[in-house]
Formats: C-alpha cells, sequence, structure tokens
C-alpha cells in the first residue's frame, strides 16, 4: 500500500490524503483529532478523493483507510449531525460512490467504526478489520436511527443480526463484524497489511473491465424480475464474451500464458 502522497493533489490540504502506488490508490481518512467524524471536509475531501480514483486510468484497486485509533466515528455531532447541510457530497453520495467504482474498493481497518464509519466499512467491496477494532450503530442512544447506512449494512446483515446491533447500539468485535458479514475478515492488526496486500494480488489477475462487471452484478442483485433479470444478464454475458477483454483472455487461456492486464501488486508496507 503507498505511504507518499503523489504530487499535484488538490486534496493535500483537505482531511483525506489520496496517495498512488502502481495500480493501487490509498484513500485515508486523517482527522485524527475528531476520530475522522463525518465533518462537511472529510466528507467533501472523501468524495472528491474516490471520484478521482474512479477515474484515473492507471488505478485498478482503491484502499479505504485511516490514521489515529478511530476509523470512523461517524456523523460529526458537533454541528448537527446528518442534519447540517451538506456540501459538494453527502453520505448517500459517499456509500453510493464506492459501490458504484468501477474498482475494487477494499477497507482496511485498524480502529473503532460508529454509525455512519459502519457503513463506510460496510459499503467496501472487501473489508479487514483488526482484532482490536470495535463497531457499533450508536444512532439510537442518540435518539436516531441508523437509516442512511441501512441501505448498505442492512443486505449484510441477518435479520436477527440487524435487530440485535440496531436495537442495542451495543459495541461490538472485530470477529463478530465479520461474522456477521459486515466486514469481510478480522485478523491480528499485524495481519491487516498482508491481508490486503494477499486479495490486491489477486485482484489484480482480473480484467478490469470483468471486476466493474461483476460488481454491478452483486449490487444490481434482486432489482429486477427473475424472468428479466435472466434476458438482461444473457445480454451483457454475451456482450462481455465479445469484448476485448474476453478476446485476449480466451487467447491467454490457448496460449497459456497470463494475460495483457495481469500485474503484481506494489510491495506491502503500511498505508498510514
Amino acid at each position: 500500500m503507498p505511504d507518499t502522497p503523489t504530487p499535484d493533489t488538490a486534496l493535500d490540504s483537505t482531511p483525506v490524503r489520496y496517495t498512488e502506488t502502481g495500480p493501487v490508490a490509498t484513500i485515508t481518512l486523517d482527522q485524527p483529532a475528531k476520530r475522522n467524524a463525518l465533518t462537511t471536509a472529510l466528507v467533501d475531501a472523501l468524495g472528491d478523493a474516490l471520484a478521482r480514483a474512479s477515474t484515473t486510468p492507471g488505478v485498478r484497486v482503491v484502499v479505504l483507510t485511516h490514521t489515529g485509533p478511530a476509523f470512523c466515528a461517524g456523523a460529526d455531532l458537533s454541528s448537527g449531525g446528518l442534519a447540517a447541510p451538506p456540501g459538494r457530497h453527502d453520505l448517500a453520495g459517499v456509500l453510493a460512490a464506492i459501490q458504484d467504482c468501477p474498482k475494487p474498493v477494499l477497507g482496511r481497518i485498524l480502529g473503532h467504526c460508529a454509525g455512519g464509519g459502519v457503513g463506510l466499512a460496510a459499503a467496501c467491496d472487501l473489508a479487514v478489520a483488526a482484532a482490536g477494532a470495535t463497531f457499533g450503530f450508536s444512532e439510537v442512544r442518540l435518539g436516531v436511527a441508523p437509516s442512511v447506512i441501512s441501505v448498505v449494512c442492512l443486505p449484510k446483515l441477518s435479520r436477527a443480526d440487524a435487530l440485535a446491533l440496531f436495537l442495542t447500539g451495543e459495541r461490538f468485535s472485530a470477529e463478530r463484524a465479520a461474522a456477521a458479514g459486515l466486514v469481510t475478515a478480522a485478523a491480528a492488526s499485524e495481519e491487516v497489511d498482508a491481508t490486503l496486500h494477499r486479495w490486491i494480488e489477486k485482484l489484480l489477475l482480473g480484467a478490469p473491465g470483468a471486476l466493474g462487471a461483476a460488481k454491478r452484478l452483486v449490487y444490481g442483485a434482486g432489482t429486477l424480475p427473475r424472468d428479466e433479470a435472466l434476458r438482461a444478464r444473457s445480454v451483457e454475458s454475451a456482450e462481455l464474451f465479445r469484448g476485448e477483454e474476453a478476446t485476449e483472455g480466451m487467447a491467454a487461456f490457448r496460449e497459456r500464458r497470463s494475460p495483457r492486464w495481469a500485474t503484481s501488486p506494489p510491495p506491502e508496507s503500511s498505508a498510514d
């Protein structure tokens, strides 16, 4: 994972750092004094960083991480939480941008997540949380509900888990978050980066366009009636098989070689 900011970036003076190392872009929530709460400035910078990663041709994988002891403490209560007027972006738009990003977005979570921070973690395609990280849907204890983030959390939770976690507002462990499906895996702190590196190795073997298509399949599942979905997916599959990536992939298979897009990740390192 990268640790040196690329030059000439408009994001350098904001609460979010954007770096690139080879095909990996890292977006770092960098407002530790505020526990990376969702201030207007942080949400705007995060939205800008996601847009940059989504549209940079050389970027193939995005890592979302943080500095400080909290991944994201949720809404900025000092400014009224989500009742405050949004800036260029809002939380709903940021969650959508993570899932709509045509590149895989990986969460690297070493500290506490609450409210909207749990939503950010759940929105990631793959996420690993350090064993010491904690999570919590604390909204009910503040007199509100996890409304916006429910859109990305509920598809990952059973009804029993959702009721228990949403209604009690209790903190829970990274291991429980993984068991419930909110994150992909829990790992010892010293193993988090190795886990991410293994995922990135595997993702860089996939064709960039095909990875984006696979994401759309997952997030679009269940939005169409079965027969309509089968027709639409049949058309899409035929188009993919006629595409440039499939032509190259099948040629590489016949010729017993790696396809042109297959590459290695940058050396493993800490993202903060």
